[in-house]
C-alpha cells in the first residue's frame, strides 16, 4: 500500500507539494529516478524494471504524477497493461488537466485497479478506477492537504490515513524553496502504530512477507515551472528512518 500526501495551495508561490512512500515487493527490480526513457526525454522518473513504467515522477512542465494499487490489486495480472504505463502518459502532457482527462478516457479493462494523481501549478485531480468493466472516476483536488492510498482519498476507513492525516494537516508545511522539510521527512519515517490498528498503519513498513517500504520522495512544484526556481525533487533510496533524501536532477 503506497501512499501519497498532497499539499495543494493554488495562491502559492509553491502550489503543489507531494510527498509517497512506495511499498512494494522487496525482490521487484527497480531504478532510482532519472531520465530512464529515450522517447519521453522530459520526464523523470522512477523506473519500473519487469515492466517499463513507473510509479511516480515529474516532467519539465511541472506536471507531477503518482499510481498506485487499489485494495487487493498488488501486482501484475494476465491479459492487463502494466498501471505504471499510467504515469508516463500523464507526465506525455503539459498540464494537468489535460492529462486527467485524456486518462479517463482509458479502457478501463486494460488495467487492474488503480489510483492516478495528477497535478501541476494550478490544478490537481486523482482517477479511480475500482476494477473489471467500472469506469475511470475523475475528481478534482480540492486545495489543502490530502492523503491517498488503496482506497479513496481521505478515506478514514483506512488506518493509514486515520492516524496520520491530521499529523501531516498539523506539521509544519515544507519550505522547499530554504529546504526545509524536516517534519514531514519525520512522519514519512514513522513507523508508529498504536496496538489497536494494524501494522499497516505505520507511514513505513516492515512486513514479515518480504514486503515493505522501498523509498520516499519529496516534491515540489513551483507557480512558473522553467520561468523562476526549477521543482525540487528529493528521493530516499531505502526506507526514510534509514535513508537520507538527496535531490535528484532534474
Amino acid at each position: 500500500m503506497c501512499t501519497l500526501i498532497v499539499l495543494f495551495r493554488p495562491d502559492h508561490p509553491w502550489p503543489l507539494l507531494i510527498a509517497g512512500n512506495r511499498d512494494e515487493i522487496r525482490n521487484r527490480p527497480w531504478s532510482p529516478p532519472g531520465r530512464h526513457w529515450a522517447d519521453r526525454p522530459e520526464v523523470v522518473a522512477g523506473l519500473d524494471k519487469p515492466r517499463g513504467g513507473s510509479w511516480l515522477g515529474v516532467n519539465d512542465y511541472g506536471v507531477a504524477a503518482a499510481i498506485m494499487n487499489r485494495e487487493g490489486t498488488l501486482g501484475p495480472e494476465a491479459g492487463k497493461r502494466s498501471r505504471g504505463e499510467l504515469v508516463l502518459e500523464a507526465l506525455d502532457h503539459a498540464n494537468a488537466r489535460e492529462a486527467a482527462q485524456a486518462l479517463a478516457d482509458v479502457d478501463p479493462r486494460a488495467y487492474r485497479a488503480f489510483n492516478l494523481f495528477v497535478g501541476d501549478p494550478v490544478s490537481a485531480f486523482w482517477l479511480r478506477h475500482q476494477g473489471n468493466d467500472s469506469p475511470v472516476d475523475l475528481f478534482e483536488v480540492t486545495p489543502g492537504l490530502h492523503m491517498l492510498t488503496d482506497r479513496d482519498m481521505d478515506d478514514q476507513e483506512v488506518p493509514r490515513i486515520r492516524l496520520y492525516l491530521s499529523q501531516f494537516q498539523d506539521a509544519e508545511a515544507p519550505d522547499p524553496e530554504h529546504g526545509h522539510w524536516d517534519a514531514w521527512q519525520s512522519l514519512l519515517a514513522c513507523r508508529l502504530y498504536p496496538q489497536s490498528e494494524v501494522p499497516q498503519a505505520a507511514m513505513t513498513l516492515n512486513m514479515s512477507n518480504d514486503f515493505g517500504t522501498l523509498c520516499s520522495h519529496l516534491i515540489a512544484i513551483p507557480r512558473y515551472p522553467g520561468f523562476g526556481p526549477l521543482p525540487v525533487f528529493l528521493f530516499a533510496n531505502g526506507p526514510p528512518d534509514q535513508q537520507p533524501f538527496r535531490p535528484v536532477t532534474l
